[in-house]
């Protein structure tokens, strides 16, 4: 297994890893989804096997303490096997950062395997600002 930092090539890997979640953001539109993934404070890494990309995780940082990781995906005939743990660690350390926030819905088992504290928390949709 090849952990590294995401490249266009692995594009079609990572929509295709989208799709079998069912997050339409990040299948929708090719350019918005690489931009996304490769945006400034942004270390998105794959996993690859054989030329393929069996997981991905996008992580934000602010280079020195706080990072906040966005998405998560792994193959599902690939998963328990550490590569979403490896992907977690490569993508803090490729971003920096201390600690790591997160929101799920799901995986809580995965999460709880890593030293944590356990925060309620939200996702807001504030409305956008109305043009002058």
């Amino acid at each position: 297994m090849q952990y590294r930092r995401v490249t266009r090539e692995d594009l079609d890997g990572i929509i295709s890893l989208c799709e079998a979640e069912g997050w339409p953001s990040y299948t929708a539109d090719r350019e918005n989804t690489w931009c996304a993934l490769t945006a400034p404070g942004v270390s998105t890494v794959v996993a690859v096997e054989t030329g393929q990309v069996v997981g991905f995780a996008q992580m934000q940082s602010d280079g020195m303490i706080q990072a906040h990781l966005s998405l998560i995906a792994v193959a599902r005939h690939h998963r328990r096997q550490g590569i979403g743990r490896r992907l977690v660690e490569e993508a803090l350390v490729r971003g920096g950062g201390k600690r790591v926030d997160l929101l799920s819905e799901g995986g809580e088992g995965f999460y709880q395997s890593f030293s944590h504290r356990q925060l309620p928390g939200f996702r807001i949709y504030p409305a956008s600002p109305k043009a002058p």
